[in-house]
């Protein structure tokens, strides 16, 4: 390997991707257990890599030199050999200062509450306190030197300003957690003065805890634009030159696109999956139809799922078939089902992964079908889009409004995406 990654679990990871789109180089992604992290070291056959979790640290006695940034820090994320000794950086400090302030931010004078313990909390801790915190609060499972609970935390510190999640909690595959493990590190609720929060996880794009923020109108983000700007940096140390700084936006705005799905959603009838499958041929991304998924999954057609189970059984047999394909898909064009959105958890998975896009058509244009047994006649059509039209709205990212060439609805989508 002459440029890469290592680190122990690397399935979620976007950096191949991002470096592909920095530099010239063959950028790999090398997952080592803990036990093959020595020979690996002191075999020293690469000549640039990054570090991720949880190697930040237990790389550092094996370099020659550490930078004077990293060492404060106490954590590496960026290793250079130059003829055969090994020199270690932090870039994940640039990165995470440029996503702090690309949200507009203030920590001046502030309550920074830093979640978990490892080497991108010490990051976050030496952020904060670059940018002015007056109280800088390691939060860990466990109570020890410099770090208190999460319990202590809803004790003591609810008037904390600005929440930074350095934990692997929400991250793909398990946005939603796994066995002993939340979906989201901390209750929100418990916080009424937070200001900000950013979460270093950027796979999902946007985690449940982003998703919350957000919900209560708190400025938040995900990690995907720290991602971007510490492997720039982490470039010019491999490459001993200066980049271009219009590269951080250019490179975040290509991935993001990228890396997100296209959600459709609208009356049946529509369009969707047209324009879904327009999509999906005219960007070479891959589609999903959840009506589709709906009948493979349950052998039989939803008329026939509506008989057997009526309209509660079939929104949770749509919910579970809706939510796999937001959290297995990335840079896909998902078309949902007439009703998708009525249910907040549907919505809320596809936003951690997607932009929605509510297709308006008239409703004069749209045609009742035995196929829609909630809209099978002008009536029931019409009750439907009253009783749906609000929730549309409150629910989509962009409203396109339809006329009654496919092409331009594509082309609108399309354009609204590389924006």
């Amino acid at each position: 390997m002459k440029y890469g990654l290592i680190g122990e679990h690397l399935p979620h990871s976007f950096s191949k991707e991002v470096h592909a789109k920095i530099a010239p180089y063959s950028y790999e992604l090398c997952e080592l257990e803990r036990d093959e992290v020595d020979a690996f070291m002191r075999a020293r056959d690469f000549e640039g890599i990054n570090v991720t979790i949880p190697y930040k640290q237990t790389v550092i006695p094996y370099l020659t030199e550490i930078d004077e940034a990293a060492r404060l820090i106490g954590a590496v994320n960026t290793i250079v050999n130059r003829d055969g000794k090994l020199y270690g950086y932090n870039t994940d400090f640039y990165g995470m200062k440029s996503l702090i302030l690309r949200l507009g931010l203030n920590y001046e004078g502030a309550k920074v509450l830093i979640l978990g313990t490892g080497g991108t909390s010490k990051t976050a801790v030496a952020v904060a306190r670059h940018l002015g915190a007056a109280d800088v609060i390691v939060v860990g499972r466990k109570a020890g030197e410099g770090v208190i609970t999460y319990e202590d935390a809803y004790r003591l510190h609810t008037d904390a300003d600005q929440i930074i999640n350095t934990t692997p909690c929400g991250m793909y595959p398990y946005p939603d957690g796994k066995e002993g493990m939340a979906g989201t590190p901390i209750d929100l609720d418990r916080f009424p003065k937070v200001a900000g929060v950013i979460d270093a996880v950027y796979n999902p794009i946007r985690t449940n805890l982003v998703m919350d923020a957000i919900e209560r109108n708190i400025p938040a983000v995900g990690g995907l634009y720290m991602l971007v700007a510490q492997a720039v940096k982490a470039a010019e140390y491999f490459m001993g030159t200066k980049l271009p700084d219009e590269l951080y936006e250019s490179v975040y705005r290509d991935i993001l696109a990228s890396k997100e799905n296209i959600v459709l959603t609208g009356m049946p009838g529509s369009g969707k999956s047209t324009i879904g499958k327009m999509l999906s041929e005219s960007l070479g991304r891959p589609f999903c139809d959840t009506d589709a998924e709906i009948v493979k999954n349950a052998g039989m057609s939803i008329p026939e799922i509506f008989e057997r189970d009526g309209n509660d059984g079939f929104r949770r047999i749509e919910s579970e078939a809706v939510i796999a394909c937001a959290n297995r898909l990335q840079g896909a064009v998902i078309a949902t089902g007439g009703g998708a959105i009525l249910r907040d958890d549907n919505v809320r998975a596809l936003k951690r992964t997607g932009r929605l896009y509510f297709l308006n058509r008239s409703l004069s244009k749209i045609l009742p079908t035995d196929d829609r047994p909630l809209s099978r006649d002008r009536e029931a059509l019409e009750a439907r889009f009253r009783e749906r039209y609000p929730r549309y709205l409150a629910t989509c990212d962009k409203e396109i409004v339809m006329d009654e060439i496919p092409e331009n609805t594509v082309k609108a989508i399309t354009e609204d995406m590389l924006q």
